[in-house]
């Protein structure tokens, strides 16, 4: 089984989506696992698995915010690979031009 690190940056919408499905009340203290990277910097992050990969989800305000407000309609037209913050920086330049 794969192992990923995903920072918000790289969350696409079937993470997002796993996510939303394990913590639908969102997570708390008991759901955050907390390791040294690498560099051996602290991360706090928060696990979802799929039928291939476990992931762990870097928890941060921005995180909070996008499983409160996630639609899955409005990720349907998303590529799955799509990551959310690029989907949702277009989708914002796009209401503009409007």
């Amino acid at each position: 089984m794969k192992r990923v690190i995903v920072d918000y940056k790289k969350l696409t919408p079937e993470i997002l989506s796993l996510l939303v499905e394990k913590y639908p009340d969102g997570y708390d203290d008991d759901h955050v696992i907390t390791f040294k990277n690498a560099k051996n910097e602290t991360v706090e992050a928060v696990e979802v698995r799929d039928n291939d990969s476990i992931y762990l989800v870097k928890v941060s305000s921005r995180l909070e915010v996008s499983m409160a407000n996630f639609e899955e309609d409005d990720y349907e037209e998303a590529e799955t690979n799509e990551p959310i913050a690029e989907f949702l920086d277009r989708k914002k330049m796009d209401d503009e031009e409007e």
